[in-house]
């Protein structure tokens, strides 16, 4: 019988390093994790595996067809790339907002809660959770005995949303034994489904991301570090005049054509750098591709897997950024 690596879920093999689920032949009887995975965990070293999306589409049609319990997980930062799929799934939905410790602690759960259901008509229960701060896990667990009906509670969420982090806490808070799976800042770290098992009554099963990530994909992991949110953030707030642009490292800058004052409070890792410059400087990231924003009042843009930019006024915003990184506007999330 295949044995799986407990880490990122692969069937373990001894024949193709390429290949996921590799590991040394002479390891394979006693291993119970591949050699990505050990990499990962000791040496924060990835290698990236490409897997066909044939073989992630079969797995989420499977699971969008049962009727099984789905921890549905959505990085605060992340929500509106996310949520247009949970109501693909047909089973009973608990809405997880993942990392609440990375934001301002002025900001109420309240009104993210308010902009998700007037947004997106979401019903089921939404938690707030913090893996990093066990914030509001003995809730979650709670609600996890509540609507479980069948064993099996799938976690479903787009790459990094903080699946894996989860199942560990879960595992060493109420588990009957010692466990993990491996946990990274690198994307597609899972790829396959993985079973825990965490009590009598309750396996958890992981789940590859939701959406490949690529941009953070062509990233060296110094720079996957240095983006990766870790604190609570520190908001960057700027006054802006027409012609005057905002610089948001080395990986977009967003340029004011308004006429009026406007202020931009951006939401980032307080690892980047971020500062306004003006026009006869702007020359700097012009070879990226470019979105033109012609914003009401009270509007967000997103920039994702990077940061969002709250704007109070209306205005003309053309994003210069780096063609991986998805943009869109939204309503002000807070």
């Amino acid at each position: 019988m295949s044995k799986k690596c407990i880490g990122c879920g692969s069937i373990m093999q001894f024949n193709n390093p390429l290949m996921e689920g590799y590991i040394n032949e002479e390891n394979y009887n006693d291993a119970n994790i591949c050699l990505r995975c050990f990499k990962i965990k000791n040496y924060s070293s990835n290698v990236v595996i490409n897997k066909d999306i044939s073989f992630y589409k079969k797995i989420f049609d499977n699971i969008k067809a049962k009727n099984n319990l789905i921890l549905f997980l959505v990085d605060i930062l992340e929500i509106d790339d996310t949520l247009k799929q949970i109501n693909e799934f047909k089973g009973k939905k608990i809405l997880v907002i993942t990392k609440k410790d990375i934001l301002p602690k002025s900001i109420k759960e309240s009104k993210i809660i308010g902009y998700i259901r007037k947004n997106y008509q979401i019903k089921d229960d939404i938690v707030f959770i913090s893996s990093n701060k066990n914030y509001n896990l003995d809730r979650l667990y709670e609600l996890i005995n509540k609507y479980n009906n069948k064993n099996d509670v799938y976690l479903v969420g787009k790459t990094n949303a903080g699946k894996s982090s989860l199942i560990n806490k879960l595992i060493k808070s109420y588990g009957n034994k010692e466990s993990f799976i491996t946990t990274s800042n690198f994307p597609a770290t899972t790829l396959d489904l993985i079973n825990i098992k965490l009590n009598d009554n309750i396996t958890l099963i992981d789940t590859p991301g939701l959406i490949n990530n690529e941009f953070l994909s062509s990233l060296n992991n110094e720079e996957i570090k240095k983006i990766t949110i870790k604190k609570e953030i520190k908001p960057r707030t700027f006054q802006i005049k027409e012609n005057e642009s905002i610089l948001i490292d080395n990986y977009a800058r967003l340029d004011y054509l308004g006429q009026e004052e406007n202020s931009v409070t951006i939401y980032l890792s307080n690892d980047l750098s971020c500062k306004k410059i003006s026009f006869n400087k702007n020359n700097m990231l012009r070879n990226l591709s470019f979105k033109i924003f012609n914003l009401d009042d009270n509007k967000d843009i997103v920039i994702s897997s990077l940061c969002f930019c709250k704007i109070t006024k209306k205005g003309k915003f053309v994003l210069y950024k780096n063609e991986r990184l998805n943009a869109f506007e939204r309503n002000n999330l807070i």
